[in-house]
């Protein structure tokens, strides 16, 4: 009974000291940010599929809009998002006993500068990258669709984890 008591206190007090701030896995944006743009990834880089921006714009959106209340806009956002896609490369890793690679790494780096309209000490400009290996008896274009969700997904887990953790 004591137990129950103390375990409600608790979870009204977590409750209770959440207000004012979204709160996503130890990261928190300000609640004064309501609006965010996410301009179109650019490409500037060799290789990679053709949608590649593409992809990354519109997972970055849905991250954004499953994981905050923040309102997409294209006007006067509280927080602007621009990316480009400064590196997707592939390269021999774990040489092996006849020079051969044993596995290959595709990497992808994306810069990204974030502008908080409310807060210019947040304002920031990182590349982001994030790489996966695979077996060398696989070509590229028989583990891209599988690589390519595995790395956007790291590098905007990253991206948001800098703008709402302050580290």
């Amino acid at each position: 009974m004591i137990w129950k008591i103390w375990h409600n206190f608790i979870l009204v007090a977590a409750i209770l000291g959440l207000q004012g701030c979204y709160s996503f896995k130890g990261a928190s944006l300000s609640a004064d940010l309501k609006t965010i743009q996410i301009n179109n990834i650019r490409m500037e880089t060799a290789g990679g599929p053709t949608n590649l921006g593409l992809t990354v714009n519109e997972k970055l959106k849905e991250y954004f809009q499953r994981n905050t209340t923040l309102k997409l806009t294209t006007q006067n956002p509280d927080l602007l998002v621009e990316g480009t896609i400064v590196g997707y490369e592939l390269t021999p890793q774990a040489p092996t006993t006849d020079d051969k690679a044993g596995l290959n790494r595709l990497t992808l780096r994306v810069n990204f500068i974030v502008t908080n309209r409310l807060d210019e000490e947040k304002n920031f400009e990182q590349e982001f990258s994030f790489y996966q290996d695979f077996p060398q008896n696989q070509t590229l274009t028989q583990v891209e669709k599988s690589l390519i969700p595995k790395l956007t997904d790291q590098i905007i887990l990253d991206l948001f984890n800098k703008i709402a953790g302050d580290w």
